[in-house]
């Protein structure tokens, strides 16, 4: 019954050389374990080169500390000859804080004027970079004329600052304010045709300054 349920099925102790049914022996594995073919590549080739070559994270945002203090340093100096090169360049770290520095002053003075500071800046920039393209040969960008109009703020905070301890509702007060609005105007414009190559145009674009500066130290007397 046995061999007619599974057939005729040669076992090894029977005298049948037959292999069916036995697993044949498998061949020797000649490769090398643990050895890859491929070369890794180093993590310096992948990244092209080290960390320490990498520049700082305040330059890859674009603040830098000493073109700020060269563009400070020319506001404050408005016979300074101005570097076009430095100027030119658009930066808003600087103008940032002296907004808010200047509304801080007013704040001080029991003005609360962030928002008037702000949105005079915005139209501000917008009127001047539009005058300026129109005026230029080779062009401005809104950023480029935002952060001059921005750091020649700077003389402005001065005028505020005095406005907390003083009065600047009298002839003293007139003078020092008109004062503040020509060192303000003056310097923007130097700045300006510096930097488009606007030679024997500083009156023409010192007077739109003025106009803008003019507004600043309005909020500032009053």
């Amino acid at each position: 019954m046995f061999r007619q349920q599974y057939g005729n099925y040669n076992y090894p102790h029977q005298g049948g050389h037959s292999t069916q049914g036995v697993m044949q022996p498998q061949q020797p594995y000649t490769g090398q374990i643990y050895q890859p073919t491929f070369t890794p590549t180093t993590p310096q080739s992948v990244y092209g080169s080290s960390f320490e070559d990498e520049p700082p994270l305040l330059e890859e945002l674009g603040i830098n500390f000493d073109h700020i203090w060269q563009k400070t340093l020319t506001v404050l100096h408005p016979l300074k000859i101005a570097d076009g090169s430095i100027m030119n360049e658009t930066d808003l770290a600087g103008p940032m804080v002296f907004c808010l520095a200047f509304g801080a002053t007013l704040l001080l003075a029991g003005k609360i004027q962030f928002g008037y500071v702000y949105g005079i800046s915005a139209i501000g920039c917008l009127g001047m970079y539009c005058l300026l393209n129109l005026m230029s040969m080779t062009g401005v960008s809104f950023g480029c004329v935002g952060s001059v109009l921005g750091y020649c703020l700077l003389p402005m905070i001065i005028l505020s600052s005095f406005g907390v301890l003083f009065s600047l509702q009298g002839m003293v007060g007139i003078i020092i304010t008109a004062m503040i609005i020509g060192w303000c105007s003056f310097s923007a414009s130097k700045i300006f045709i510096s930097a488009l190559a606007m030679d024997g145009q500083q009156l023409l674009v010192a007077y739109p300054c003025a106009l803008l500066y003019g507004v600043f130290a309005l909020i500032s007397v009053f």
